[in-house]
């Protein structure tokens, strides 16, 4: 799974609105919209605030697998 792909499934998952995680992230809805459709990649502060909302590794938001 795309990373992308990967944040549409979680705020589906958990059942919340992309304005909602774009105030977690600490960015506007259209940079969060952006991160979704794959146009842009968040920078590190918001990884870890979206990792922390999620309660999840960075690892695994950004489907890293070793």
């Amino acid at each position: 799974m795309k990373f992308s792909e990967h944040l549409v499934f979680l705020r589906e998952k958990k059942g919340v609105l992309q304005k909602a995680v774009a105030e977690i992230a600490g960015v506007s809805l259209h940079t969060y919209q952006r991160y979704e459709y794959g146009e842009r990649e968040p920078q590190l502060s918001a990884l870890i605030a979206l990792a922390d909302f999620y309660d999840i590794s960075l690892d695994e938001l950004v489907c890293r697998k070793r």
